[in-house]
């Protein structure tokens, strides 16, 4: 059994609503079983007889996704719920300030209001300023300088009070 073959037998059991199959041929043994209800299809995980390695055979991947967590908030999370995220609405390479030798758009503890530049994000050559949506007081910065960024990945928190 190959792992295009595995593959498409997850997919069939994530389909099928089935908790748990096992299949065994020869020397392979494979066991497939969904988490729980709430996250049937998308959390399964393999289990495989070491003989199909000394064999030369290609080991599938595992998928072991836990389920989440309803109400299992951090006390750092809970803190960081009150302030509102801005978002890079492209991906990119980040960057805080406009040239090497000039200051950051903005620090922790400045003041923004609507339209202030917060960064710029490199995209295929371009440089395109992002600029605030809102107003407020920045209270992090979550990313480095010169880091990629991927399209609404968290740029900065902001105390909007």
């Amino acid at each position: 059994m190959d792992l295009k073959e595995i593959q498409n037998l997850i997919k069939f059991v994530a389909k099928s609503g089935a908790t748990e199959v096992k299949l065994e041929m020869n020397d392979v043994k494979i066991t497939i079983k969904t988490v729980d209800d709430h996250a049937k299809g998308e959390n399964a995980y393999i289990q495989q007889m070491p003989s199909l390695a000394t064999q030369g055979g290609a080991l599938p991947p595992v998928i072991n996704n836990p389920a989440p967590q309803e109400d299992s908030k951090s006390p750092v999370e809970a803190e960081d719920s009150k302030y509102i995220t801005v978002n890079s609405p492209i991906i990119g390479t980040f960057y805080r300030k406009s040239s090497p030798d000039t200051p950051s758009f903005v620090e922790v503890g400045d003041s923004i209001k609507d339209g202030d530049v917060l960064c710029i994000i490199e995209a295929m050559k371009l440089f395109n300023e992002i600029e605030s949506e809102i107003t407020g007081k920045i209270v992090k910065v979550l990313i480095d300088d010169a880091t990629p960024v991927e399209f609404d990945q968290p740029l900065f928190l902001v105390d909007p009070s």
